[in-house]
């Protein structure tokens, strides 16, 4: 039965990457759900009326979410139980003039978002996704805002040749400005098809220029790709934010179907996890002292100082808007703070079979063995003592497995959100995640196992009444 339970999930999980190639479909993938089970969609530009016992989300940008649920019994100085995660991830967005043109080729040109594994975005089947701005009826100045993916592939970065480049299994240096270019066509083939279109996307021509002497911004024929994909002229299309994706679909993989093949898990498998196990602790709310909440930031992979990262007020004015519609006493909002638990959920490095001196001798994560809590002396991460001791304390509660990791003294640390909204807040924050190997390549892994534990341990922190002053806070 747990097994099946397992394959379940994780299904559940594929089925939630499949569909979502950017941050912007992994939100609106999150409103489904949501709205699936009765969450009240609720807006930022208005008042909030809120009623204990019910739930709600709200948007930034469409590419940032926040879901929450009022315990029955909650009051204005009670805590909050967060689980944070972020919706993005490293990949390849087109550029503003994406237009490009060499040696009989039409290319697009692409800047670089995040850290990622560059090469392995070489040789393989791409497409594009994102949202656009369509022009809405003649003349008018009407705008809406639609998400679109073009389901086949329809570019390649090609590598070069071993017999052009002898020397490039002693190391492939990839040069992010001339070498990934996707290719979408040949000029001659491009120039055969006709893919003509006129649109708004010019460059901006000075005044003693010729009218016809304006070029489009981005290929013709791939504002006719998206045109026919959005049902609408080429001439609607005003402007838009696209990526490169991978094709190759997200499964349940492995001799013993055991791992998750897929691109984007970093971090949108821990955003999965903590969403379901909030939405299906949702029937507990009678005895529910607290508000529940997932936060699921942008920008996470770019330092979350945006609008709508981590490194903005979002979280805070949330909790702040809150806590003022069951009072009008704005010290109760501090009081809530100190009160409140933060686990910022982020993938963990699993110790790799070929690279085993990589990791820290007793602290090396494995593969179906748990959530891994990290730790960092240098503050890299947000865990300390207390926080990783409750939840410790939960995981051995419900009988599950939790594992830890520190980096190597010699090798340098990543970060995630937990030192930002620790640092922001003032909230007790652990920093968890589940452990996978090819971290930020265009296609990682993870194991099956993994998902179930941390949907488990997910839900039990929201179902589980702790006290976190049951332990001494003062020595």
């Amino acid at each position: 039965m747990a097994k099946e339970e397992a394959r379940d999930i994780a299904t559940d999980l594929v089925d939630f990457l499949n569909a979502s190639p950017t941050a912007f479909h992994a939100v609106d993938e999150a409103k489904k759900l949501l709205k699936s089970v009765g969450y009240e969609q609720i807006s930022e530009k208005e008042e909030w009326s809120l009623q204990t016992g019910n739930k709600y989300f709200f948007t930034r940008n469409h590419s940032t979410i926040v879901a929450f649920e009022i315990g029955k019994k909650f009051i204005a100085r009670n805590g909050f139980k967060i689980i944070g995660a972020h919706t993005d991830s490293p990949c390849l967005k087109l550029k503003p003039l994406s237009k490009v043109l060499k040696g009989g080729y039409l290319e697009v040109g692409v800047q670089t978002y995040g850290g990622g594994l560059w090469h392995t975005w070489f040789d393989r089947d791409l497409t594009i996704a994102g949202r656009v701005i369509l022009k809405v009826g003649d003349g008018s100045n009407s705008y809406v805002q639609k998400l679109v993916r073009i389901n086949e592939p329809i570019m390649r970065i090609p590598t070069l040749a071993i017999h052009l480049d002898r020397s490039v299994n002693e190391g492939f240096q990839v040069n992010t400005q001339t070498h990934l270019l996707p290719v979408l066509a040949t000029l001659v083939k491009a120039e055969l098809n006709k893919m003509v279109c006129t649109n708004g996307l010019t460059e901006q021509k000075k005044p003693d220029e010729k009218p016809n002497s304006s070029t489009p911004n981005h290929h013709p024929l791939l504002l006719q790709l998206l045109s026919e994909q959005l049902g609408c002229e080429p001439g609607d299309i005003c402007d838009f934010e696209l990526q490169a994706c991978d094709t190759q679909p997200s499964v349940i993989a492995g001799a013993a179907k055991e791992f998750i093949f897929s691109g984007r898990l970093d971090n949108l498998c821990m955003s999965f996890c903590s969403l379901k196990a909030l939405i299906d602790a949702t029937g507990s709310l009678e005895d529910e002292t607290g508000v529940r909440m997932v936060a699921l930031f942008d920008h996470e992979e770019v330092g979350s100082d945006s609008a709508q990262g981590a490194g903005s007020p979002l979280l805070y004015d949330a909790m702040s808007r809150i806590t003022s519609s069951f009072s009008s006493d704005s010290q109760l909002l501090e009081i809530a703070l100190q009160r409140s638990f933060l686990v910022s959920a982020d993938m963990a490095h699993a110790i790799h079979p070929n690279y085993m001196d990589k990791h820290e001798e007793n602290h090396q994560p494995k593969i179906h063995g748990g959530l891994v809590i990290k730790h960092n002396s240098n503050q890299r991460y947000a865990t300390n003592l207390m926080s990783s001791f409750l939840f410790r304390e939960i995981a051995t509660k419900h009988n599950l497995p939790v594992q830890d990791f520190v980096v190597r003294n010699d090798m340098s640390c990543g970060s995630t959100i937990g030192p930002i909204l620790a640092s922001g807040t003032g909230i007790l924050t652990v920093d968890v995640g589940a452990p996978q190997l090819s971290m930020h390549s265009i296609r990682e892994m993870c194991g099956v196992d993994d998902v179930k534990h941390s949907y488990e341990l997910f839900k039990a922190f929201f179902l589980d009444i702790f006290n976190r002053d049951a332990v001494a806070v003062d020595v």
